[in-house]
């Protein structure tokens, strides 16, 4: 099984859990020059906020770059985003991703700023 197989594995495994609760999702997804957070319903049909690396607004501060500092900042926009639509309590989807580094770093900036996952 080659690395993106195992990824996508885990990602199956970790949102049919998800889809079960219901719950809205903090959903990201890392490339090697960016890092993208969204916060969808429930039911999975609306995005409600978004954050990325690769906005006008965010491309000035973080440079372009998928580093953990990014990610801190990615991170703390979509918190902010997410209390300004109501959303205060989410289910954290890494996407497959491991919990270390930069998944790590967006994660706990978005709990630092008032998001419960």
């Amino acid at each position: 099984m080659d690395k993106k197989k195992a990824r996508m594995k885990r990602a199956l495994k970790l949102r049919s859990q998800i889809k079960k609760l219901g719950a809205t999702r903090l959903s990201i997804h890392k490339t090697s020059q960016h890092i993208y957070a969204q916060i969808i319903s429930g039911d999975g049909t609306v995005t409600l906020a978004s954050a990325s690396t690769n906005q006008v607004d965010l491309r000035s501060v973080v440079n372009g770059k998928n580093n953990i500092a990014a990610a801190t900042v990615v991170g703390r926009v979509i918190a902010e985003k997410a209390i300004a639509v109501g959303v205060t309590e989410v289910a954290f989807d890494r996407s497959g991703f491991k919990y270390h580094g930069c998944v790590k770093a967006l994660a706990d900036a978005a709990r630092e700023a008032g998001l419960k996952f």
